[in-house]
């Protein structure tokens, strides 16, 4: 039997058996009662993860889905200020452009955003901010909080993609004056890919576009959602829905702070293997800015080539990330996210220690006894 890969990636990560088997049963009706309940236990757990009293639904499509969803519904023909530090930022940049007249605040990836520039777009106009608050692409958080208070000052939405923190690490979409925010499924929660989870305030839902996408049609997601019982607006991906309620029913178990707490762990344990093996973390953080605690950007030595590291990591069964774009060969990424734990993560540390060590590189010190140390 072909054994599973482990896979130790930003995403999509490793699924709990129980939310595989959650699909694993006869269609159910869509407009039933009991699919009803299921979308309620979902958003009844989204809320508590979003940190939000808003209105939240789950769209059938990637966290793209979300972001266009959201940028589509109050963007279009606005100015926009997109906040830009990865590959994700990039992307927000690139369907504002599609929507309203989207200005790119750029920082190189992986270092801190530059809030001077956000100021003066806001001091000249600008209706609606973005914002990646945590951009795995490079490793780095960003300071969501500082974004959403430059925001209300200057009376700006503030949408954030929350895709690779929202149930992983502390995220308070309303303390942090979020008007939109965005999480993908297959992310933190240990669920299938394709399902978007989206929270809209009142602030967003008062300037709404009059002229919103059919699919991604937020005020007709919040009409179906507000009959009994709930429902979407157009046929959704049970199986899916189905599988993401037991992920959320998981999280409930074990309860948000003890999910976060375990993610930082795993996040820190990574951190501290790669000092002591004497590689350097991409991000450069400051004061405002943070490491993930979700994925950790780990930059490759001279002489380590990424195709061959990953590959002899493969070859033990554990799958890993590289660099995107420009940053392909110069960088590898270890996710943490999900319902992984110690096991995991000294397993595809051990296999990293080894696949350097094969690769060349002469290691400074043990990094699986290091990150024992932070797990215990």
């Amino acid at each position: 039997m072909e054994k599973e890969l482990l896979l130790m990636l930003p995403g999509p990560v490793p699924m709990p058996e129980r939310v595989r088997y959650a699909m694993m049963r006869q269609a159910i009706n869509h407009r039933s009662a009991e699919f009803g309940a299921v979308y309620a236990d979902c958003v009844r757990v989204l809320k508590t993860a979003f940190g939000t009293k808003n209105d939240l639904f789950v769209i059938s499509g990637s966290g793209t889905a979300g972001m266009e969803a959201a940028i589509a519904g109050v963007g279009r023909d606005k100015d926009i200020a997109c906040i830009v530090n990865g590959k994700f930022g990039e992307r927000l940049y690139k369907i504002s452009q599609r929507y309203g007249k989207a200005h790119e605040i750029r920082s190189d990836w992986g270092t801190p955003v530059n809030l001077e520039e956000l100021k003066t777009q806001l001091e000249a106009g600008a209706q609606i901010v973005t914002l990646v608050h945590n951009e795995t692409s490079a490793g780095i958080k960003n300071p969501a909080q500082e974004i959403g208070k430059l925001c209300r000052k200057h009376d700006a939405l503030f949408i954030m993609d929350g895709i690779t923190s929202i149930g992983g690490d502390t995220v308070e979409a309303d303390a942090w004056g979020v008007d939109i925010a965005i999480t993908g499924s297959q992310k933190c929660f240990a669920a299938p890919a394709g399902l978007a989870m989206v929270s809209v305030s009142s602030r967003a839902w008062e300037r709404m576009t009059k002229n919103p996408p059919y699919y991604l049609d937020l005020p007709a997601y919040r009409k179906s959602a507000g009959g009994k019982p709930m429902e979407t607006p157009y046929t959704p991906a049970v199986p899916l829905f189905l599988a993401l309620r037991e992920a959320c029913l998981m999280i409930e178990e074990e309860g948000l702070p003890a999910r976060i707490t375990r993610h930082q762990k795993m996040s820190g344990a990574v951190q501290e293997a790669a000092k002591v093996w004497g590689l350097s973390l991409f991000p450069k953080i400051d004061k405002l800015h943070r490491y993930s605690s979700t994925v950790t950007a780990i930059e490759y030595p001279a002489d380590v080539r990424d195709d061959e590291m990953r590959a002899l990591i493969k070859k033990m069964g554990i799958v890993i990330a590289g660099g995107q774009d420009h940053l392909k060969g110069k960088i590898f990424r270890i996710g943490t996210m999900g319902s992984v734990s110690a096991p995991e993560i000294l397993a595809t540390l051990a296999a990293t220690q080894h696949a350097l060590r094969k690769s060349g590189f002469k290691i400074t010190g043990d990094g699986v006894e290091a990150a024992s140390e932070v797990l215990g």
